[in-house]
This record gives structure tokens, sequence and C-alpha cells, in this order.
């Protein structure tokens, strides 16, 4: 796959199918998320992948808590807009995360596999992120859909760490978990503000000099980008 269909078409993948991802698959993720840049190249770093059903049914309970009280508090003025103004174009977007978020939440243990990211409590989890974004379009490539989210490890990191096994005198911190599976949606270009509307040059609010719509792949034809069912803006993480 060309990379920039990868860059282009790798987005929150959240409804997926319970099919199993095979092991050469998932050992071809990893190897690639292992290849990514990191602080000193100190590697420090582990990944907890989470396919089994008793592994899940433990964590889900946790997930769907975090979820539910992140939609109430942090992300509540997003799922408030989903209710009051459902036709706007706000509304819209708004009631399409809501429903993503809760379908992951309320499938959380269909779901084949999860990546757990773990980093030292002592090092900057920015160093597991490339890891972990290499890892999902690596993924893209084999066909198969990924979600980030934060939201186990901000919710309920030490009862997460527990359900994994991870020894507390270690000092370890879940950085985020990601999802996979392969989706039931279809995958297309994810409709952002362009370029030029959050970007700046040299100082805050100064003009970047970018001019284009976008996106800018394939062909910098802006028809590429239409919206998926499928793949919402994430509210549990950067998407």
């Amino acid at each position: 796959m060309d990379v920039r269909e990868a860059l282009y078409t790798t987005r929150t993948m959240r409804r997926v199918k319970p099919d199993p991802i095979p092991l050469s698959v998932q050992e071809r993720i990893m190897d690639a998320a292992v290849r990514a840049p990191n602080g000193g190249n100190l590697q420090k770093w582990r990944f907890v992948l989470v396919d089994s059903p008793e592994v899940k049914a433990v964590l889900g309970p946790l997930y769907r808590d975090a979820v539910a009280r992140g939609l109430q508090g942090y992300y509540g003025d997003a799922a408030a807009i989903a209710t009051s103004t459902p036709e706007t174009e706000e509304g819209v977007l708004a009631r399409r995360m809501v429903r993503s978020a809760n379908w992951l939440a309320d499938n959380f243990e269909q779901v084949p596999l999860f990546l757990f990211a773990l980093i030292p409590a002592t090092k900057s989890v920015g160093s597991v992120f490339p890891a972990v974004w290499s890892a999902m379009l690596a993924a893209r490539a084999e066909g198969v859909g990924s979600a980030l989210t934060t939201m186990l490890g901000v919710g309920h990191g030490l009862e997460t760490l527990a359900a994994l096994g991870v020894p507390f005198e270690e000092n370890w911190i879940n950085a985020c978990c990601v999802s996979f599976g392969y989706p039931t949606g279809r995958w297309a270009v994810a409709r952002r503000e362009p370029p030029q509307s959050v970007t700046y040059r040299n100082r805050w609010l100064a003009p970047s000099g970018f001019l284009g719509a976008g996106p800018l792949w394939p062909d910098g034809a802006a028809s590429a980008s239409e919206p998926d069912p499928a793949s919402e803006p994430d509210p549990t993480s950067a998407s």
C-alpha cells in the first residue's frame, strides 16, 4: 500500500467484526510498531495484546464506565449538542461520535484484539505513541481497522494494570489502548479542518502560507473526502 494512502485513510474505526486477526498479521503489525523512533532509542515500552475472552470480560465493564463518565464530564458538551441540536451539522457529527463511542463500549468483549501500550512512570508517554501509530498504519495495510483510546488509563488505570497482570511495583503506566478488527464500514479520507486553519508560521496566529482546501490525496481532489458512519471523531483520543 502507498504510504500516502495509509496516512490519509487510517482513522478511527470502532465498529469491527468479531473475526479473529491471524497471528501472522498481528506479528507484522507489532514488528512495524517496534521499528518506530523513540526517545534515546531506549525502547522503554512494553505492549500487551489482549484477545482472551476472560481478560476482555474484566476490562469491558471498566471501559463502559470510563466512557459513560467521559461523556458526562470532559466530553459532556459534545454529548449535549448531540441531544439539543441534532439536526445541525455540528449536532449530526456529535451524534455520530456518541453512537460510535457507545458502540465500542457496548461491544467491547466482541472486539477481536486490543493493544495496550505501557511506559515506565519515570518516562514520557510521548515515546510510545510513534510505535502505536506505526501499529495502526501497519494494521491499515493489512485491512485491519483500529481506534485509539486513553479512557481506561485515565479512568481505571490501576484496575486495568491488574487485569493485565502488570506488577504495580514496576511502576508502569498504561499510555493508551488500541482496538483492532476488520471494519464493517468503508475506508475513506477523513474530513478535517484544512491545514491553514490550524497551522501558524513562526508566531501564534501568523498565516502558514498554505492555500489549498485539501485533501491533497489522491491527486489533490477535495472530493476524496467523504463521511463514513463507521469512522467518527474519537471522544476518547485524538483520532
